[in-house]
């Protein structure tokens, strides 16, 4: 399992998945602890056969099908912290509407009634799992505080910035002796609300300061059943991602226009870029060669020596696994081709 805690040191440019991945049918049809662990096991390894240097587990374990156009990664979290009450009535329902921040969605996630708290939340068993079957570098990934507070209705603290932090400082104790290479922090909800990225960031940065290993942050415009649902660009957050405490970032800009790329020039050179060259909101599958022109491209954008990372946009749930298993070796081979191997 220590292995599971060293990142690789060449080539330059790594490759990696951001999260989740496409859904296991026979995980599906017969669930249990050890289903999870053997359709894990899967998922990782099947990373690793086409070369993905730096795998993640899949976040099988997260799958809701109540929530099929997010996968359940909202409701993991907060079905689990306590202080939140996720039996939603009328009552919750319209209020939560008459926010109008989050139209997407018809209810919130859960109620806060009292103060957030560790409740059933247990970060370390998953990556644990996880890890005892990687024989290999992992990464880890947890939604960002932000993220998971707007989709609640708070009838406790009263204030976002509040809830927020509390939710960030319940995480990050947490994170500390995961059993990984890399904790990634993932915020799709921030590049449509950039008065917010103060908050965001300072509880994002809450997270990544308890973090050991290599800390990474994942940005994307929303994967609502496939489709964006964050307006914005890469240009007002620039403040933003400079102050994160991260080593590396994980960006969506495979599906994004390419003036997204001209902003990125203004990112803190200490902060290596993560660019997405795989659009997972379509079903063709890049060529290596496709992979190749999109890295050469971001590199004319950003200078010489600054990607460290290329990866698919955002998470490969939505898309059959025949199709996001031949995403993944045109990323490998692609990322091979541009640096000449």
């Amino acid at each position: 399992m220590s292995n599971s805690t060293s990142l690789p040191n060449s080539p330059e440019i790594l490759t990696t998945t951001v999260g989740s991945y496409s859904p296991i049918d026979w995980l599906a049809a017969l669930p249990s602890e050890q289903s999870v662990a053997d359709a894990t096991a899967v998922v990782i390894h099947t990373q690793q056969q086409y070369g993905i240097d730096l795998p993640t587990d899949g976040e099988l374990y997260r799958f809701d099908v109540n929530h099929p156009d997010t996968n359940g990664m909202i409701e993991y979290f907060i079905s689990r912290l306590g202080g939140i009450d996720t039996q939603i009535g009328l009552t919750d329902a319209r209020s939560f509407r008459l926010k109008r921040e989050m139209n997407f969605r018809f209810k919130p996630a859960g109620v806060v009634r009292g103060p957030i708290g560790e409740g059933t939340l247990d970060l370390q068993e998953a990556c644990t799992r996880s890890a005892e079957v990687a024989n290999g570098p992992l990464k880890f990934t947890l939604t960002s505080p932000y993220m998971l507070a707007r989709t609640l209705l708070d009838n406790h603290y009263g204030d976002l910035g509040e809830l927020t932090l509390a939710i960030a400082d319940t995480l990050a104790d947490q994170v500390s002796e995961l059993p990984c290479a890399c904790v990634q922090v993932d915020e799709a909800n921030v590049p449509g609300s950039p008065e917010n990225a103060p908050l965001a960031q300072e509880a994002i940065n809450r997270i990544l300061d308890k973090v050991s290993g290599q800390k990474a942050v994942h940005f994307c415009f929303g994967n609502y059943g496939g489709q964006t649902i964050q307006a914005g660009g890469w240009n007002a957050l620039i403040d933003f991602l400079n102050g994160l405490h991260t080593d590396h970032l994980v960006l969506e800009l495979a599906h994004r226009p390419e003036n997204d790329l001209e902003a990125l020039k203004e990112i803190d050179p200490k902060i290596k870029l993560g660019i997405g060259v795989i659009d997972i909101k379509v079903n063709h599958v890049e060529t290596p060669d496709e992979v190749a022109a999109r890295i050469e491209k971001a590199t004319e954008y950003v200078g010489p020596g600054r990607i460290g990372w290329v990866h698919p946009d955002c998470g490969l749930w939505m898309l059959k696994r025949s199709i996001a298993n031949r995403k993944l070796e045109s990323l490998v081979k692609g990322r091979d081709l541009y640096l000449g191997r």
